[in-house]
């Protein structure tokens, strides 16, 4: 395993499991958040990196699939803290029904482990210490990603994969609504953020110089 600093306050946790899997941990002015745990043999390696840098605040997950909520149940068991997710996905990763495109279900998450992000009164997102969660569905029915205000970088998820320096779409295996998927790549023109953070591949600088061409390519 594998980590980098992305940013000042953002370090990346990369491992190899037939692809590419990441978790990040987020520093803040009390401690850290993780966003996603990666696959199960992944927790030891992400907590050992998290304690380094402070006490755990909560975890913020960008899905529900399998590599990002591994590390979940343990974490919660160990640390007893918050976790946050998208309303829309969170009756999938407790195993009440399949994902879309999939027969079975899959029991990720202990029920009730999981809330739902809080909104404000006009449905946006209410800001988590420096980072806004942001609605991008098609990978999944509640995908999200975090965009840190003062670093301005985008935590991904599953939002892009990449190759040799290019934005590419979802691994199509696993994503629920591609042409949605795809769509959602958009956010990165509204925010231009200086960096998007992908789970499944390298970070891609500057997404939003490459994005009309990405959307050309795969809508």
């Amino acid at each position: 395993m594998k980590i980098l600093r992305v940013s000042p306050n953002i370090y990346k946790i990369e491992a190899w499991f037939f692809m590419k899997m990441s978790a990040w941990i987020v520093t803040v002015d009390d401690g850290i958040y993780l966003v996603d745990t990666g696959m199960p043999f992944m927790r030891k390696r992400i907590l050992s990196e998290a304690e380094k840098l402070g006490s755990l605040k909560g975890i913020l997950l960008t899905h529900g699939h399998s590599d990002h909520v591994g590390g979940v149940n343990k974490i919660v068991e160990a640390e007893n803290v918050p976790v946050f997710a998208h309303q829309n996905d969170i009756k999938h990763m407790e195993g009440k029904e399949p994902f879309p495109g999939r027969k079975k279900t899959e029991k990720l998450v202990q029920p009730g482990i999981v809330q739902p992000l809080e909104k404000l009164d006009d449905g946006i997102f209410k800001k988590i210490a420096n980072l806004i969660p942001i609605h991008t569905p098609g990978h999944s029915p509640g995908h999200v990603v975090y965009y840190h205000e003062k670093d301005r970088i985008l935590i991904g998820g599953d939002l892009f994969t990449s190759k040799k320096g290019k934005l590419q779409k979802p691994i199509a295996m696993f994503t629920s609504n591609m042409n949605e998927a795809v769509k959602s790549g958009r956010i990165v023109k509204e925010l231009k953020p200086k960096s998007v953070s992908i789970c499944h591949g390298n970070d891609i600088d500057v997404p939003h110089k490459q994005i009309d061409q990405y959307l050309t390519k795969f809508t």
